[in-house]
């Protein structure tokens, strides 16, 4: 295992790691989120079913063979909660910048440990 490759895997594990975290939240403890509910204007009887959205990201991204749908449903959620957020005026805010992060990191460790990603979103351009 290269370096790069384990340095992918570190990451992809930091991303699932947050978002079961985030789900547990909102599955387990749904009333400490409260104020921030209603803050960004979500019900708060909505938050179970984040938290299983967010667990089902995870899942997805966790699993190899389904790791690139993952990356694809954390990109559609956290893009969500960024709207959200900016909606309200809050450009640049913790929690947006927090989103940015993980989908970024989301695609970053795909990519680090996956060729296949590699080959699809090359860095460089493809020598013929």
């Amino acid at each position: 295992m290269t370096i790069p490759h384990r340095a992918g895997v570190a990451l992809s594990a930091l991303v699932t790691l947050v978002l079961v975290l985030d789900a547990a939240t909102q599955l387990l403890a749904p009333g400490t989120l409260a104020a921030d509910m209603a803050a960004t204007g979500w019900p708060l009887d909505l938050a179970p079913l984040l938290g299983a959205i967010t667990l089902a990201c995870a899942v997805l991204y966790a699993i190899p063979r389904t790791a690139v749908l993952g990356a694809i449903a954390i990109t559609g959620f956290v893009g969500g909660a960024i709207a959200t957020h900016l909606r309200l005026g809050e450009i640049a805010s913790p929690p947006q910048l927090i989103c940015v992060a993980i989908g970024l990191c989301a695609w970053a460790g795909l990519w680090l440990r996956t060729g296949e990603v590699r080959r699809l979103m090359p860095l460089a351009p493809i020598r013929a």
